[in-house]
């Protein structure tokens, strides 16, 4: 059987042009559905058995890889989230490369095109080099993908150990901010907390006014003992008054913390949260951690620093977020504060569900006026368009614009997250979007910013938090 095959392949019948054309065509289908095939039956053995051992091995991996996503999902994402081993696997996607261009070019050799029918040798020809080219092309993209993902982990993530749940869940505050060259100090636009469920990946959002007065905090925060009444309800003075508290250096409210702590200079402040930078955040960024769990009752664990404007070049490279506007919306413009009236708009927004593109998303998320519930309102668009892109990045389309997805979120995100984490996220992640998150809202009517009732805060977040809990949990 074996010398039947290697007869016409190996040692052909060189003047027989129809025989040399069929055995031209076998070698490239043989090479492509089954790289170094080809070279065992009709060329350098030593080569053919290379070639065939390397596909094999990245076959064989590539199922093991599918079965342990299967049957162990959250170590198997860890473990490939991992950037030692995403290095690992970026230079064995680029050695698989050279091979496969390698056996494609030592193919055509084998073809004796010479020889082949002269209607077949174009044809031939083309196929091998496009059967070569194409998988070779493919095996690099993905070489360049891993390693710029590599990149995107070892800029963004810490390397530390994983953190378990807290009372079964992972509570992440998310700060949006808008950045620009005339503001101030840091003071996020948006704060919310996301409590996700560590075995469903349900979430509850919870978000938090930027103008929430006296919140108070944990025992265990540094700034308990400085605040005992809650947080700043003076401002713009640094005396210590009787009762022992001290006054603010800014407005005193919650998104104003990382300005007081890192830049007010107050000597109240010095050597607190020491170890923040060397943990991936800052001493301000912690204090809000702080206050928030305050607020709410829930451990803040890990921080998502959200810039704003840098959402404009995400969803451009997402191809544009689709989203239903429920009222009008300027984009631009100012309250002239003689007349009261907006003026310097550049455009508006118009009601409707509509395909945006990153420059109309940001100002829907950023737009101050138009609103009935004024800036509550654009707390809530914020949120929803947080939501929509998350809804976005299915993998068919972070895919197709892997590179520009990874620019964009390199310059969207900081966090305290460590790398370990990843798999268990991406996992929460894909479980989370068979389920919708459960939105509270701490503004009015329910909640007061300026004298919030904190047990009431605390009741909305339990609801919250318990509809946003596996079955199983609500009936514990």
């Amino acid at each position: 059987m074996t010398l039947d095959l290697e007869r016409p392949l190996r040692n052909p019948d060189l003047g027989s042009e129809p025989l040399m054309s069929k055995r031209a065509r076998w070698l490239v289908i043989l090479g492509f559905v089954l790289p170094g095939t080809a070279q065992v039956v009709a060329g350098n053995r030593k080569l053919g058995r290379f070639g065939l051992i390397a596909t094999g091995i990245l076959v064989v991996g590539a199922i093991i890889s599918g079965l342990c996503l299967l049957l162990a999902r959250t170590p198997t994402l860890t473990f490939f989230t991992n950037s030692f081993v995403l290095l690992i696997v970026q230079w064995l996607l680029f050695a698989y490369a050279v091979v496969w261009v390698v056996l494609g070019i030592d193919t055509l050799r084998l073809t004796k095109l010479v020889r082949v029918q002269r209607g077949w040798r174009v044809p031939v020809a083309m196929l091998s080099i496009l059967l070569t080219i194409v998988p070779a092309a493919g095996a690099a993209w993905a070489g360049n993908a891993v390693g710029a993902g590599r990149g995107l982990i070892s800029d963004l993530f810490r390397s530390a150990p994983a953190v378990a749940p807290v009372d079964g869940r992972y509570n992440i505050l998310l700060l949006g901010t808008d950045a620009g060259a005339d503001r101030e100090g840091l003071r996020p636009d948006s704060i919310s907390l996301v409590s996700i469920d560590a075995e469903t990946g349900q979430s509850t959002i919870i978000g938090l006014p930027r103008e929430l007065k006296d919140v108070p905090f944990p025992e265990s925060s540094p700034l308990g003992p400085i605040y005992p009444e809650g947080y700043c309800d003076e401002v713009n003075n640094y005396e210590v008054v009787d009762g022992g508290g001290y006054y603010c250096f800014t407005t005193g409210n919650l998104n104003s913390l990382v300005t007081e702590v890192e830049d007010s200079g107050s000597p109240s402040y010095e050597g607190l949260y020491s170890d923040a930078v060397s943990q991936g955040s800052s001493p301000g960024i912690e204090a809000t951690k702080d206050a928030v769990e305050g607020a709410t009752g829930l451990e803040v664990q890990f921080y998502v620093l959200v810039n704003m404007d840098a959402f404009q070049s995400l969803i451009d490279a997402l191809g544009g977020i689709t989203m239903d506007v429920q009222e009008r919306l300027p984009i631009g413009g100012q309250v002239d504060e003689s007349t009261g009236e907006l003026v310097g708009v550049e455009g508006w927004i118009e009601p409707g569900k509509q395909k945006m593109d990153g420059f109309t998303a940001l100002w829907y998320a950023r737009s101050r006026y138009g609103s009935a519930d004024g800036d509550y309102s654009r707390m809530a668009r914020q949120r929803e368009l947080q939501s929509a892109i998350l809804a976005q990045m299915n993998p068919q389309n972070v895919l197709a614009r892997f590179q520009e997805v990874l620019a964009a979120g390199s310059q969207l995100v900081d966090t305290d997250i460590p790398d370990s984490m990843l798999g268990r996220f991406v996992d929460l992640a894909a479980k989370a979007r068979s389920h919708d998150p459960v939105n509270v809202e701490l503004v009015p009517p329910a909640v007061d910013p300026e004298n919030p009732d904190w047990a009431t805060v605390h009741q909305l977040v339990d609801d919250g938090v318990a509809a946003a809990s596996a079955p199983e949990k609500d009936a514990g």
